[in-house]
């Protein structure tokens, strides 16, 4: 495409009609709006900074500003000597919103959401548990699979360990023992397809025992409901507060087999409080037979290290799980599950008779990535992002709802946000924010049993301008529910 006079007369710019202030934003979504029409195809390369600034009128750091943004959004990737491109604009899915946690590794799924507006714009889809996945470490991996596939022995290209493969269980052994406390060795670690295979395996094992009943938190990921009551163990809700699970309500409901997610409690955001994990600890030792612990988003703290694991408490008790599907992105179907050391054996049989196993080569390059410090850099960098997106959808809410209370720690990738009136109806404001080109999770979609109204918004997927956006959009559609 000649890149002379592109931008004002190809995309029919009017440089006098730009806000005197704001300007990045302006460009932003025009930009936006030409590659969701058609007028910039994919595969077309935008012109320099320089050449662009330049027709507009404008400091190179404007376009600068609008490349990074959308280049964040995945709309178009920056090629080193060669230019800005445009990338295919992603496509809401057939049932948008359900992406969040189709699979409990998503723990903000709770069966379909209503359908995309067919026309009026795209949604801002702010469903709970959706990473940055433009923010995949395309590079790094690429590497690490080049030199895994160089050094790799044919032999290892056949059915491999049920286990696992020994290199990625013993680079999962120390990382797990540095950022979550774990005690363990590669020999007690099982390589899954996801927390949502874990939850599969320990629920069939704890079924062939004659168990058929689970506490599960309230409100909690309904994910993880339908995932148990899928292998026939009735959920048995347990109130969560700000504390996190109430455990003498656990006791009193006569369960044997808990699930929980106590750094980072799914919706609420609170964490487990030190008495709760001591109560809930002391209850592991008498009354139980299994606490599942689901390790949700607990690589993503804000403000401050994140609380160890509880396992490290109670390894006989505890099955513990966790996957890349926040840090990497759910596609890559890699989990790990530390189960109690009597069960392993039975769950690694249960694996081998699921699937055989899983693939090698992803397993090979996450350990790779773990030995060389490259996944715990990525972290570092999605997670100093996730803070700033965190931070805008806050800030934005806050200026504009005074009165709204965010409940939980500066954690995670969604926040949860309690509506000033208890009469609101969350799930009326959720389908009018939908119509509104919004998509967010009612809180009463997550609960079992009565309670205060709420919004489930995910913050990770979008960068701050299209947040702020989003967040005025809240900001109108409750207020004047609020008077």
């Amino acid at each position: 495409m000649d890149q002379t006079g592109w931008g004002t007369d190809f995309l029919q710019l009017d440089p006098a009609a730009a806000p005197t202030r704001g300007l990045p934003g302006w460009l932003v979504d025009v930009l936006r709006a030409a590659i969701g029409d058609g007028r910039l195809p994919t595969g077309s390369r935008l012109p320099a900074t320089r050449t662009f600034a330049a027709e507009l009128g404008c400091s190179r750091g404007v376009v600068v500003e609008a490349y990074r943004r959308l280049a964040d959004e995945g709309l178009l990737r920056a090629h080193r000597g060669g230019g800005t491109t445009v990338l295919a604009p992603p496509t809401p899915s057939p049932r948008a919103g359900e992406r969040a946690g189709a699979y409990p590794d998503g723990p903000g799924w709770q069966g379909p959401l209503p359908q995309p507006r067919p026309a009026g714009g795209a949604v801002i889809d702010l469903s709970p548990g959706v990473p940055d996945l433009s923010a995949f470490p395309r590079g790094a991996w690429l590497r690490a699979e080049r030199a895994v596939l160089t050094e790799t022995h044919p032999d290892d290209l056949g059915y491999g360990d049920p286990r696992g493969h020994p290199r990625l269980r013993a680079a999962l052994a120390p990382w797990l023992a540095r950022t979550r406390g774990l005690r363990v060795t590669g020999e007690d670690i099982l390589i899954v397809a996801g927390v949502a295979q874990a939850m599969a395996l320990l629920a069939q094992a704890l079924r062939r025992e004659g168990i058929d009943r689970i506490a599960v938190e309230d409100p909690g990921s309904r994910g993880a409901l339908d995932e148990f009551d899928y292998w026939g163990l009735r959920p048995v809700p347990v109130p969560v507060d700000d504390e996190g699970q109430r455990v003498d309500a656990l006791a009193a409901s006569a369960t044997r087999v808990a699930f929980l997610t106590p750094a980072h409690q799914f919706p609420t955001g609170v964490v487990l409080g030190a008495a709760r994990r001591r109560a809930l600890l002391a209850w592991a030792a008498t009354d139980a037979e299994l606490i599942i612990e689901d390790d949700y988003d607990a690589e993503f703290r804000y403000d401050r290290a994140p609380v160890p694991a509880l396992h490290r408490g109670a390894p006989a008790r505890i099955a513990y799980t966790g996957s890349t599907s926040k840090t990497l992105a759910p596609a890559m179907r890699l989990g790990w599950l530390v189960p109690p050391p009597a069960r392993y054996s039975a769950l690694v049989a249960a694996k081998h008779a699921s699937d055989l196993g899983s693939p090698t080569v992803p397993q090979l390059v996450l350990a790779r990535l773990l030995e060389s410090g490259a996944y715990d850099r990525h972290i570092r960098l999605v997670r100093t992002r996730h803070r700033a997106r965190r931070d805008a959808l806050l800030d934005a809410l806050r200026a504009g709802l005074p009165a709204v209370t965010v409940r939980g720690v500066a954690a995670g990738l969604h926040l949860l946000v309690t509506l000033p009136d208890e009469r609101m109806d969350d799930a009326a404001l959720a389908e009018r924010l939908h119509a509104d080109g919004v998509l967010v999770h009612p809180l009463s979609r997550h609960r079992r049993r009565p309670g205060p109204p709420g919004l489930v918004l995910g913050y990770a997927a979008h960068p701050p301008d299209r947040l702020r956006e989003a967040a005025a959009t809240i900001v109108r559609a409750v207020r004047p529910q609020s008077r």
